[in-house]
């Protein structure tokens, strides 16, 4: 079954074409990659597909049109996304910012009224309870109490995904999870999102420079060059394909052979 099915994305900025006519399939459960070199438009098309930049073409989630749905709303539908900056706020603890992402899944009414009437503590401390489980599963119990700004990048991006999670969605865009950590921690990425999928049963969809990081995950790959798929299919196949090796590396067969 398909989650996520774009057709025909299309962006272009002045007098740039950074997209153009760009087609996406991904199916449930699947962890799909997207590589490219530096300008190829990856996250472009994640802006796209979240509803940042507005586009040409059509994005189809679960089943439902959502090309003309704000941000908010697409999140709302089941799409999750990530920056390649965790944007959390410093000053808050791990906990309270777990809470608060928990805030997004109240319905309409728990506000105002619904705290005047007790509605609100009971949604509070399903919050907290939320939080703190995903404290525990995501092995974040050390860092519970500490400001976000303590932390290390790759925890912080550890706490970033856990908030996605809370939304419960179908889909995940990842912007190159890995930018910025540490090997350690890169190396742990990997077993993590596996288990996120595993458990949730979420589609990944993961823009990746990381290339042992994309082919230990990914059953898909896409590659893109200058806003257009110039390869897709099983990852093997993919990053030996000699479009997508003269993107990445050019004619010269001495640069080739050296990257091995």
């Amino acid at each position: 079954m398909t989650v996520l099915q774009a057709r025909g994305i299309g962006v272009s900025f002045g007098g740039v074409r950074a997209l153009d006519g760009v087609d996406l399939d991904v199916a449930a459960g699947e962890v799909v990659g997207i590589i490219g070199a530096n300008g190829a438009g990856k996250t472009t098309l994640f802006d796209c597909l979240s509803g940042i930049t507005p586009c040409e073409g059509q994005v189809v989630l679960d089943g439902t049109d959502v090309s003309g749905m704000a941000v908010h709303e697409r999140a709302r539908a089941g799409l999750g996304r990530s920056f390649q900056d965790a944007r959390l706020f410093h000053s808050m603890t791990v906990l309270d910012t777990l809470r608060v992402a928990s805030e997004r899944r109240r319905p309409l009414g728990t506000g105002v009224l619904a705290t005047l009437t007790g509605g609100g503590r009971e949604a509070d401390a399903a919050a907290t309870a939320r939080a703190e489980e995903l404290v525990a599963s995501f092995g974040l119990a050390a860092y519970r109490d500490k400001l976000v700004g303590e932390l290390s990048t790759g925890t912080r991006r550890v706490v970033d995904l856990a908030c996605l999670l809370i939304l419960r969605p179908t889909v995940i865009l990842l912007d190159e999870p890995s930018s910025g950590i540490a090997q350690r921690e890169a190396e742990a990425l990997a077993p993590l999102l596996l288990r996120v999928r595993e458990e949730l049963g979420c589609a990944l969809v993961l823009i990746e420079h990381d290339m042992p990081l994309v082919l230990s995950v990914a059953e898909r790959l896409y590659a893109l060059e200058t806003g257009r798929v110039i390869a897709v299919g099983d990852p093997a196949d993919v990053v030996r394909d000699p479009d997508v090796v003269r993107s990445y590396l050019g004619d010269d067969p001495a640069a080739i052979n050296r990257s091995g």
